[in-house]
């Protein structure tokens, strides 16, 4: 029977695609994670049986999802299948063997499990009178075999990380350089050691004798000048390509699309940038280091060759079973890194929550709560770091004990040696010198084997991210000069977010936004305004139907470039931790002090940030002056009026504002926005009333459509939404 292939989940959330993958597997078709998540539609939360199953039809499966009991499972259940695990994972079952239950676990690998075991975690949280678990059974149809087997996507290669040495060829040769004069210069101590007894002491000659310890002495500054040295260039090394890969990385995360961000938790993106130290780690200190340790392996065993073959060969067969305990527990300690690496990365995110929502923590009085949050992952980060400790001390204590008991045969053999006349008690002391100097190239190799370990751990979630697409590809050609006429046109536009089988947030909307002109968008909150002007900024791409900038398909465009002409002031709006002018002036090196200065004005903020002791200089943000939400508003106002863009998407700008600061705005903006193209989503009626056109969602469809006094005296689903303010108003 053939070995059932197993992979790794890479994040948390993944166990549900890496299921169905090697499921897939299995049946001899390999697809990639990443095809499989898109396909079960994942979320933050992962995947849904429903979304698997969704997955598994479109690569070839039938699928069957069924609440079953455990007998009938075993007896009429086609092999392998899904199971639903503990409520909050997924696993593959993929045989039955006397009394066990065989079970491939994304997260921990092949398991065997007793019947009661399995029906523990199958069963978990349900009515032990129940005695049926869901599982998404699977057999192949013979589409699955008439597609084309997908390239899996491979693990990101070392030769894509030892690129970032090349620039440093001169100094990784002058580390060699320094490497090999260390190790001739190691080479003599042992060989100095053996005359002072053989020659200095056996003729009683004190003068031999100081004259080799002054040479000792010398030798052993040199030696650490060289290290010191060695140190010194492994540092600048070290440094600059940590920073070049963090940099890199970061480049490929602002490519990405908004959509990927959406899927992925904040501390798995932070675990994931602590990869590369392990990585940097490696390529200087560790490659180099194990260098200089097969230098010194090659030279002091030649030399224990010529002391004593016998000596030699008792060394070469206990470090062979050192390296081969050592190795015993590298699979277990693979599975261990990934537990750790979900578990730091849930961390990291409680973390940055509790931090930044203090504020609605103590609002709340869900202090005790948020601290048990924090509490329970330490709990579970505490277990895997046991098992890590359990593990590690098995293997040092059977490695310290191979180690040991091969020195102490030597030195038996060394002894007995000296005792027989067959070597001088110089030669036996140059002996376990060098035996000492080849313990320590045997252990550091080990500890490279370890690290290559580590390292190609993190390539691979770091590979995760460099092989997904970009926003925009670097080989596709796109329209970067814009048409005339820019008027916007939807035709029959469709969205939903990633989830399998979720409702469209808009649905099949068409309508023109005129050139410089004002749009607004109205509607009850959970209608699609915000959906529609991400869409607009090309944030996503429509589920169905299409965008059409001046007549030409708005996915043609440049983003990039697109987002160079339009200006925004979301919901959401991000204030970042530097000054005021650096706020504002985002996208400048240079900041142009009028544009600057005309835009406070505009925002209505001047005579409040020069009223400041350090005015546009005075730090904001989270590391700064903190903000009124009004003041955020006025900010970020601001920052699209210094753009001074051809577009304007304005998403709830003034919600904040009080009547007074709203009206000067808004009559500050009066000329400003004169020929721009501009989309406001508000629900004030003062922000709305003198727009071009005003578009009313409900429930992601248009339902009218109008100037203010024609929708006004409709008294339709508008009139509605600002019957209390036309009140106020009269």
């Amino acid at each position: 029977m053939k070995r059932f292939p197993f992979y790794q989940q890479l994040d948390a959330m993944d166990c549900g695609p890496t299921c169905l993958r090697m499921v897939a597997n299995y049946y001899g078709k390999t697809y990639s994670l990443q095809t499989l998540r898109q396909k079960s539609y994942i979320t933050r939360e992962g995947v849904s049986l429903l979304g698997l199953s969704d997955a598994a039809e479109a690569i070839g499966f039938r699928t069957l999802m069924a609440k079953i009991p455990f007998e009938k499972l075993k007896q009429e259940a086609p092999l392998p299948f899904i199971a639903h695990w503990r409520q909050r994972h997924f696993v593959v079952v993929y045989g039955f063997a006397n009394n066990e239950v065989q079970v491939a676990d994304p997260g921990h690998g092949l398991i065997r499990y007793s019947r009661q075991e399995f029906l523990e975690g199958w069963l978990h949280g349900q009515s032990k009178d129940t005695q049926a678990g869901i599982v998404l059974l699977l057999e192949t149809t013979p589409a699955f075999y008439s597609t084309d087997d997908e390239e899996a996507s491979r693990p990101q290669s070392f030769t894509f990380i030892v690129g970032y040495l090349k620039p440093y060829r001169r100094f990784m040769v002058q580390l060699f350089m320094g490497m090999l004069a260390g190790s001739f210069l190691q080479l003599l101590f042992p060989l100095l050691t053996q005359s002072i007894v053989d020659v200095g002491i056996h003729q009683q000659n004190i003068s031999f004798v100081n004259l080799i310890l002054a040479g000792q002495l010398l030798l052993f500054f040199s030696r650490t000048a060289v290290e010191m040295i060695r140190s010194w260039i492994l540092l600048h090394i070290g440094t600059r390509i940590n920073i070049s890969i963090l940099s890199d990385f970061l480049i490929k995360l602002m490519k990405l699309p908004l959509g990927f961000f959406d899927t992925k938790m904040t501390g798995d993106l932070l675990q994931r940038i602590g990869d590369h130290r392990r990585i940097e780690t490696f390529l200087t200190s560790s490659t180099l280091t194990v260098v200089f340790s097969l230098v010194n392996l090659l030279i002091f065993g030649l030399v224990l060759v010529y002391y004593d073959l016998s000596i030699f060969g008792v060394f070469l067969l206990g470090s062979l079973l050192y390296a081969a305990w050592i190795l015993l527990f590298m699979k277990r300690r693979r599975a261990l890194d990934f537990k750790i690496f979900d578990q730091m990365a849930a961390n990291q995110s409680n973390l940055i929550q509790l931090i930044t929502g203090m504020q609605e923590i103590k609002l709340q009085n869900c202090e005790r709560q948020k601290r048990w949050e924090w509490e329970r992952i330490q709990a579970k980060l505490f277990k895997v770091n046991i098992r890590t400790l359990t593990l590690n001390q098995y293997q040092q204590s059977g490695s310290v004990f191979i180690n040991e008991a091969k020195n102490i045969f030597i030195t038996y053999m060394a002894a007995k040696g000296v005792m027989e006349g067959e070597i001088t008690l110089g030669m036996m002391l140059a002996v376990q010198s060098i035996i000492g100097q080849l313990n320590a190239p045997i252990n550091e190799m080990i500890g490279f084997i370890r690290n290559f370990q580590d390292a190609r751990i993190s390539l691979e979630r770091l590979g995760e991210i460099h092989q997904k697409k970009n926003e925009e590809a670097s080989n596709e050609q796109k329209v970067i000069l814009f048409p005339e006429d820019g008027s916007l046109a939807l035709k029959n536009v469709s969205f939903r977010y990633e989830g399998a089988h979720t409702g469209s947030v808009l649905h099949a909307i068409s309508l023109t936004i005129p050139q410089g002109k004002v749009t607004a968008i109205v509607g009850a909150s959970g209608s699609g305004k915000t959906t529609l002007l991400k869409l607009l900024l090309k944030f996503y791409e429509p589920t169905q139907g299409e965008i059409r900038l001046g007549g030409m398909g708005f996915s043609h465009f440049s983003n990039r470039h697109w987002r160079e002409r339009c200006g925004a002031v979301m919901q959401d709006g991000y204030i970042f931790s530097d000054t005021i002018a650096r706020n504002i002036a985002v996208g400048d090196e240079y900041i142009d002090r009028e544009r600057l200065v005309y835009a406070v004005k505009v925002a209505n903020m001047q005579e409040y940030i020069e009223s400041l002791a350090l005015n546009y200089t005075t730090k904001i943000g989270q590391e700064g002056l903190a903000l009124s939400q009004g003041q955020r508003q006025r900010i970020l106002i601001a920052r699209a009026v210094y753009k001074n863009p051809d577009y304007l998407f304005f998403d709830e700008a003034t919600n904040a504002l009080d009547a007074n600061n709203e009206r000067r705005i808004m009559e500050n903006l009066k000329g400003f926005l004169e020929g721009k193209t501009v989309v406001v989503v508000a629900h004030r009626l003062s922000t709305v009333v003198h727009a071009d056109q005003i578009i009313v969602l409900d429930k992601g469809q248009i339902i009218e459509q109008g100037t203010h006094s024609e929708l006004a005296s409709q008294r339709g689903a508008y009139f509605q939404l600002v019957k209390n303010q036309l009140e106020l108003g009269t």
